[in-house]
């Protein structure tokens, strides 16, 4: 989205606009870090201070910083002084809106009878509306000013008293539009009885982009990103030695979502398989490129499709006297949820139980006191390290396990733990955190090959 200027030509293509299509968009970048905290630091955005009253009003400052960043973001895409002048106006009125919500709701909760907890969910979800809304007006505006018919369609409920289920909202938004004239900006946040963002997180513009394509039986739904679905980081293993995808299915879509690459949200993914409706992922600004595809289509050969790594911290509960009782896991994932912890992985004996987890620190050293208050005979330990996968429809044949670990040995990578499930679609190696980005490598090397002169060896 901060690159917006860029796609006119490659994506919108305003010297002869192509109608027919309906494009959801996400907030600019880091917009919504600002507005929740941030996905990866943890860093208190204007949600986390208001729920958390981290420090006194620490949350207006926070939502100042927010006007700022949104007016810069637009500022950089937007040429015209009307436009920037428009655009201004929407940012000042939502942000004084949400400003005079958030202070009446701290007023209101100052009296006993009203608890703030009860309201966060939706203290929540209003704030989350902020960023989708501002860069799909954007959007529409420059559109608008090069020719483009394009319609801003406010999903985010602001100032509708009406409650609708998510499918409703949709079809309200898009009642009346023409696609074969008008291009509609959808935001990628949608408010509704359900709770976007309580259900689905951060997920939520996948969330709503999938339930479009599918009540309106879209022919394909297209993800455009900065760069092609490849088979590692460029940055890791050379750019000369990655292959783009091309072809790939569900299964290994929802493997790199476990792994942290967002090609889809599951629950977004599960929508469109429903109807059939065939998912492409592309690089917007490479735009005569087909991207990659994915369907329900099986690999017609074991072939491994990618490798990608992820940070996670190893909570480990040894008990002796687990053995043959049952409830150690049960607690340990009730904990676990309760914290917000995101389960990527995880193990167990007779006697130990490992989760993989993806949090921050803080939050994981929370599970553990409440671990230990648990079990009291326990030992816990938290471990930093990391995941590293290789994915791929089908899998078998190809000796993954045994192959990685022979490569991982012979690089000196240290590896903790490894396993690959029935389903073969993908195996895991535990390392250390400093081991990820050899191991990545090592592995794309071993299952891809090294260029020699430009070519990829087999």
């Amino acid at each position: 989205m901060s690159r917006l200027g860029e796609l006119l030509k490659p994506l919108f293509h305003a010297d002869d606009p192509e109608y027919g299509r309906i494009f959801v968009v996400s907030a600019f970048g880091g917009i919504t870090n600002l507005l929740l905290e941030h996905k990866k630091t943890g860093e208190p955005g204007v949600y986390a201070h208001f729920a958390n009253e981290t420090e006194e009003h620490g949350w207006l400052t926070s939502l100042s910083r927010v006007q700022a960043a949104m007016r810069e973001a637009h500022e950089a895409v937007l040429d015209h002084a009307g436009d920037r002048s428009d655009a201004n106006d929407f940012v000042r009125d939502r942000i004084e809106g949400a400003r005079s919500c958030l202070i009446d709701l701290h007023r209101l909760c100052s009296y006993g009878h009203f608890r703030l907890s009860a309201h966060m969910a939706i203290t929540r979800e209003l704030l989350s509306g902020l960023g989708e809304a501002h860069s799909a007006y954007v959007t529409t505006l420059l559109l608008r000013r090069n020719g483009i018919n394009a319609r801003f369609v406010d999903l985010s409920g602001w100032r509708d008293e009406r409650e609708m289920s998510l499918e409703e909202r949709i079809e309200d938004g898009l009642t009346g539009i023409d696609l074969d004239s008008e291009m509609p900006i959808v935001t990628g946040y949608a408010q509704c009885a359900e709770g976007l963002m309580n259900r689905f997180d951060r997920g939520y513009s996948e969330v709503t982009f999938s339930q479009i394509a599918a009540l309106s039986q879209a022919r394909e739904a297209i993800i455009h990103k900065e760069f092609h679905l490849s088979s590692a980081d460029p940055k890791l293993v050379g750019p000369e030695n990655v292959r783009k995808l091309g072809h790939t299915n569900y299964d290994v879509a929802d493997q790199l979502s476990n792994m942290g690459m967002e090609a889809i949200h599951p629950t977004a993914a599960k929508a469109l398989r429903r109807q059939a409706v065939p998912l492409r992922v592309t690089n917007a600004f490479e735009a005569h490129d087909p991207g990659t595809l994915i369907d329900e289509a099986e690999a017609e050969q074991g072939v491994a499709e990618i490798v990608t790594g992820l940070e996670i911290y190893a909570l480990e509960l040894f008990e002796q006297d687990m053995v043959g009782v049952k409830g150690y896991d049960a607690k340990t994932l009730e904990r676990l949820t309760r914290r917000g912890c995101r389960i990527v992985s995880k193990a167990s004996n007779a006697n130990t139980i490992t989760h993989y987890v993806e949090a921050p620190l803080s939050t994981v050293k929370l599970v553990e006191a409440d671990l230990a208050e648990a079990y009291p005979g326990a030992e816990i330990t938290v471990t930093a390290a990391a995941i590293v996968s290789v994915i791929g429809r089908d899998l078998r044949g190809l000796h993954v396990l045994e192959r990685g670990l022979g490569a991982l040995r012979e690089a000196d990578v240290d590896v903790i733990s490894a396993h690959q499930t029935t389903r073969t679609v993908d195996a895991q190696f535990v390392v250390s955190r400093d081991g990820l980005d050899r191991s990545v490598k090592v592995l794309h090397d071993t299952f891809f090959g090294v260029a020699d002169n430009g070519k990829l060896a087999a």
